[in-house]
């Protein structure tokens, strides 16, 4: 609206519908296109407070309550000013005309001007600490800022009046600020902010929380936390599982508090995670080459899910590179374990995937960074100069003998670990099979280690290179029976999900984590992207209780969206990867994955047929799968390129992969855990009381552990997983004798029952 000219009755139409019908309701916004009218048509100036409208007097004239008019606020500020320009233009050229015609038409010179701003006076309203509301009964409003605006018109407050009423010394609320959350602009993230929600609860007599759980982002950390001594990084980490009251806590509470989260939460209370936290802090592995072309990343956060129990991880993150005949060997078996025929002349038993190439080559790198650390260093190892590294050394007892104590007094026992890195070092050196068996030529890189290895020893075995592999295959046979007998288990698979496998109905008690993901679900118009990402860590949990997969089988989900034609059995058995495409025939979504995708593609439960299920639409499943198809997944990727996947990382810039990695996937499932899954009895979020941080690889002792205790058929719990009743019965059933007892009670009583 121009400054220098008269406002018409027909803008002041145009701007009520195009402005002020974005605050008020079309009743509210007509009187105030008709009291503006009356204004400009008898020449009243807007009453005003300073050079703002006076919402109190407005009010009166319109019988518009004053707190929506405050909430107009922006809207009508500038319709009443150009109002006040064209009146006090109107009166300024009525003056100039009267003088201009002189004679008693005009006005004494004391007399002041018509268009003079008069300086209007009313009572401040006096702050009460606990107004009475104006009614009693109301509908309860579904979002937080009608919540809001509610209650502040129910106790006749003002925005500016609230505002006073509840600031002190330790936090100020601002009108503006309160303007925004009523409007839903924006909502309270600060750990001040929630402290003036609760002191507005207080005033209004609302319930402990009210305003707070209509919040359209519940999951969100606030800001404004203090904690001495805490970095951004971890502060970040911290910020979730901290309460809002945490600042105004006694200092023997907050200590309590941080200690609980980090112990419980971000740690992980286990024997094993304690050792794990000792053992990164020495970093002593050998990194080849090969390790980091196999894809595997060199962090220690997923450590174990998918190997044996106490999978050794000080090697990840190793900083000594392999020197370059080392590197050359090692690249020669890779070539001979993972090709897809064997050199003309040589022979083998088995073949190596990349996952299988990468996890023994991690296994080396550890044995032979043990060897070369310095001897009075923390990790305490033989002090070998790198250059007198070879495969070749795993061809004399030893070697083994040292490197099995060294592990037996880091640890303080021996485990599975033991007996299966032996058994590598027995297939090298197998007869007909073995690599270091047939590449004789390999005893050219031995060298004499002090107190280790002589230069007889050396002479010996190129003498006899057979003999020599012998003699280590008999010795690795034998010391694997001796430690097999001592065998110590350092991490329980079972205590992460203690509470889960206890409970009467373990998929029952996990799944309420996915109820939480949904509780706390943030409002998708106002946060698309935590909103996608909590829609992704939904269908991670839904999709691993309902397939029961591995990790691998499961990040590596191709998707087909429902007009396109799905991939052909070829082209997944090619990439050894399945397939989540549409059903016509059954009228779902079906997972497609062919047998040779698995780990134990030639396990009796396959019988070289593809597996296949198609998932139940439960729980509004597929309806989450589509609009994660439809616009979350899009917009997780961003501009990055689309691997293809089901599941994709949150790629902020385009040089960033989507496809997720071992860990990455990991700590993906685990942080989904910290933040949904464990109880805080502090904030009041999570699932599962007692529950500990995970992978996915611990839904499967889930799904085993449930239909044990429903049924007692180890049979009937390995089609659940893919697998065997005897795996099951070593490795993910936790089948106790009173489960067991549960269920012959459960058929006895049927007869007293019927007596």
């Amino acid at each position: 609206m121009s400054k220098n000219r008269k406002m018409t009755a027909r803008e002041i139409n145009t701007y009520c519908v195009a402005r002020v019908a974005q605050a008020l309701s079309p009743r509210e916004t007509e009187l105030i296109r008709r009291y503006a009218l009356s204004l400009l048509s008898n020449k009243r100036l807007p009453p005003l407070k300073r050079t703002w409208i006076d919402c109190v007097a407005i009010s009166a004239e319109t019988e518009i309550p004053a707190i929506r008019l405050e909430f107009a606020k922006p809207q009508l500020q500038p319709l009443f000013d150009s109002i006040l320009r064209t009146v006090q233009l109107s009166s300024a050229l009525s003056r100039t005309r009267g003088k201009a015609g002189g004679g008693a038409s005009a006005k004494p010179t004391d007399e002041k001007p018509s268009g003079a701003k008069k300086k209007r006076c009313y009572p401040k309203k006096p702050i009460v600490e606990l107004p009475v509301a104006l009614w009693e009964e109301w509908v309860d409003p579904p979002t937080f800022s009608e919540a809001l605006l509610l209650h502040i018109q129910r106790h006749g407050d003002s925005l500016r009046h609230l505002s006073i009423a509840v600031s002190n010394e330790d936090a100020v609320l601002d009108a503006h600020n309160l303007r925004k959350w009523c409007s839903g602009a924006c909502s309270p993230q600060s750990v001040q902010s929630f402290d003036i929600l609760r002191r507005i609860e207080r005033r209004y007599r609302l319930p402990k929380g009210y305003l707070a759980s209509k919040l359209p982002h519940q999951g969100r950390a606030n800001r404004g936390h203090e904690v001495e001594d805490v970095g951004g990084a971890e502060m970040r980490r911290l910020a979730w599982h901290l309460p809002d009251d945490f600042n105004s806590r006694s200092a023997k509470e907050r200590e309590e508090i941080l200690a609980w989260v980090k112990r419980v939460i971000i740690n992980g209370s286990t024997d094993f995670r304690r050792f794990q936290a000792a053992a990164l802090k020495q970093r002593y592995a050998i990194r080849f080459k090969a390790l980091a072309s196999s894809g595997r990343v060199e962090r220690a956060s997923d450590v174990a899910p998918e190997y044996a129990d106490d999978t050794e991880v000080e090697l990840l993150g190793g900083r000594l590179a392999a020197p370059e005949p080392l590197e050359r060997e090692m690249g020669a078996l890779l070539r001979f374990k993972t090709s897809t025929l064997t050199a003309l002349g040589q022979q083998r038993n088995g073949v190596w995937n990349k996952e299988t190439a990468a996890q023994k080559v991690e296994h080396l790198g550890l044995m032979f960074g043990a060897l070369c650390a310095p001897a009075n260093g923390a990790v305490r190892g033989l002090g070998v100069d790198r250059g007198k590294l070879t495969l070749a050394l795993l061809v004399f007892p030893a070697v083994w003998d040292w490197y099995l104590q060294w592990r037996e007094g880091r640890r303080g026992f021996f485990t599975q670990w033991e007996v299966d890195m032996l058994s590598v070092g027995m297939a090298l050196v197998r007869e007909e099979t073995g690599w270091l068996r047939q590449t004789p030529g390999i005893t050219n890189n031995l060298k004499p280690i002090p107190g280790l290895l002589s230069a007889a020893e050396i002479a010996s075995a190129r003498s006899n290179w057979n003999a020599a592999c012998d003699a280590m295959f008999k010795h690795g046979r034998h010391r694997s029976k001796e430690i097999q007998r001592v065998t110590r288990v350092h991490r329980d698979p079972f205590e992460p999900v203690m509470p889960i496998l206890e409970a009467p109905s373990p998929v029952s008690e996990y799944r309420k984590i996915t109820e939480e993901i949904l509780r706390l679900m943030p409002d998708e118009r106002l946060y698309p992207r935590p909103a996608a990402e909590a829609v992704r860590s939904f269908l991670m949990l839904r999709f691993g209780l309902h397939l029961g997969l591995r990790q691998r089988n499961l990040r590596e989900l191709l998707v087909c969206p429902r007009h396109k034609l799905p991939s052909s059995e070829r082209y997944l058995e090619d990439v050894r990867r399945g397939e989540l495409r549409w059903s016509h025939k059954e009228n779902g979504w079906e997972v497609f994955i062919p047998s040779i995708a698995f780990k134990n593609a030639t396990s009796s439960f396959f019988g070289a047929k593809p597996f296949r299920l198609v998932l139940p639409d439960l729980g509004g499943l597929y309806q989450k799968i589509d609009d994660y198809l439809d616009h979350h997944r899009p917009l997780l990727l961003g501009r990055a390129d689309d691997p293809g996947t089901f599941f994709v990382k949150t790629a902020k810039r385009s040089s960033v992969a989507a496809e997720y990695d071992q860990t990455t996937f990991y700590e993906a499932w685990r942080l989904t855990i910290q933040r949904y899954g464990i109880y805080n009895p502090y904030t009041k979020r999570g699932a599962v009381p007692g529950l500990l941080p995970h992978g996915p690889h611990n839904v499967r002792d889930v799904l085993a552990t449930h239909i044990l205790k429903k049924t007692g058929s180890y049979e009937q719990a390995s089609y659940a997983i893919q697998d065997t009743p005897d795996v099951v019965a070593k490795h993910y059933g936790r089948f106790l004798p009173q489960d067991k007892a549960a269920i012959a009670a459960q058929i006895l009583n049927r007869e007293w029952e019927a007596a």
